[in-house]
């Protein structure tokens, strides 16, 4: 079979001269690219020539990114969440341990039961710190739209500095024309 013919699509050889492995072959379907195909696992190139074709290997990235299904969490929140989970598995680890040296009674169930009752405390903190911080975040950045909403009260308040700005250099700008309108030459 010719070059041209695998290049276009058409019915390859299976085992037969022209692989790189000798293995069990796929031919390429109409999703991959046309001069490859896929031998023992990896794709292959296929480059033409007058007597036949010839293989280079050609390598899959590792992953695929995709975009993302939903958005990225604020720095704020995202960090607070952290905190949470790390302070969440320390105390389902002092649980644990609290539990299996009452089992063996050992002397150490006693600290770690009164250990693990305060880190649950720290635990229900730091969900609620979440909670918290996600509330707060969402109102100064506008993302709950109310008429209360702080954010909408900064986003004003920032734009009606801009503007003073810009109203304060047109005016310094008008000043600096009208000084030397009246002059010949510049001293």
């Amino acid at each position: 079979m010719s070059a041209q013919a695998v290049a276009e699509g058409g019915p390859e050889p299976v085992g037969g001269r022209g692989t790189a492995t000798g293995g069990p072959e796929q031919a390429v379907g109409k999703g991959a690219a046309a001069g490859q195909r896929h031998v023992g696992g990896q794709a292959r190139a296929v480059a033409g020539h007058a007597d036949g074709y010839e293989e280079q290997a050609y390598y899959r990235p590792l992953w695929i990114e995709e975009p993302a299904r939903r958005r990225r969490l604020p720095d704020p929140v995202r960090t607070s969440a952290v905190r949470a989970v790390l302070i969440t598995a320390v105390t389902l680890i002092q649980a644990v341990i609290a539990f299996l040296s009452t089992l063996a009674e050992s002397w150490l169930a006693f600290p770690m039961v009164l250990s693990s009752v305060a880190s649950t405390v720290v635990a229900t903190w730091a969900a609620l710190d979440v909670w918290v911080t996600r509330q707060v975040w969402n109102q100064r950045h506008g993302v709950v739209s109310e008429p209360s909403s702080t954010a909408r009260t900064l986003r004003r308040e920032r734009r009606r500095a801009r503007r003073q700005a810009r109203a304060t250099e047109r005016a310094q700008e008008r000043i600096r024309r009208q000084d030397g309108a009246g002059q010949l030459s510049h001293p």
